[in-house]
């Protein structure tokens, strides 16, 4: 049996696939279904081998590339798959979102950003099929009848 998380509302929690974290807020947890109702903050996509010291990354080349996802659309994830963020962490993560905030943003840094994010998605959903399998549930019959193309899984993805 799973043991579901003990997540706080307002923490920050991660998801992480291979070289990419998306980090986000918890807005609710649903213990029944075992699912995370989060907010998210950022995607922060990690060269594939990172140096991180206390003098910061070697070059500026090694830097993660950070998206904002703050205007973004709320996620309801399967609870198991985020892990609790440290404060090391995510405060360097909101010290760059902040920053990219005082800078332009254009509906095309919007776009890739939202692309991205769904491209992570679909990664991750498609790494752990077994997370996914929601057979007694309302979710589970829509998910097994219905889902057959991304379009229709972002649909369901998104609460906002």
């Amino acid at each position: 049996m799973n043991v579901f998380p003990n997540f706080q509302v307002y923490q920050i929690v991660y998801l992480e696939y291979k070289a990419t974290r998306l980090y986000a807020e918890v807005i609710q947890t649903i213990e029944a279904r075992q699912m995370c109702w989060v907010r998210p903050l950022g995607l922060v996509m990690y060269p594939s081998e990172w140096f991180y010291s206390a003098s910061g990354f070697s070059t500026i080349e090694d830097a993660p590339t950070v998206y904002d996802l703050r205007q973004g659309a709320d996620l309801l994830w399967p609870g198991a798959l985020f892990r609790v963020a440290l404060d090391t962490e995510v405060l360097p993560l909101l010290a760059q979102l902040e920053l990219q905030e005082g800078e332009k943003v254009d509906n095309f840094n919007a776009l890739a950003a939202r692309q991205q994010l769904n491209q992570f998605i679909r990664q991750v959903w498609q790494a752990h099929p077994d997370v996914f399998n929601f057979h007694d549930s309302e979710y589970g019959n829509y998910m097994s009848t219905h889902i057959y193309n991304w379009k229709d899984v972002d649909q369901w993805i998104v609460l906002r």
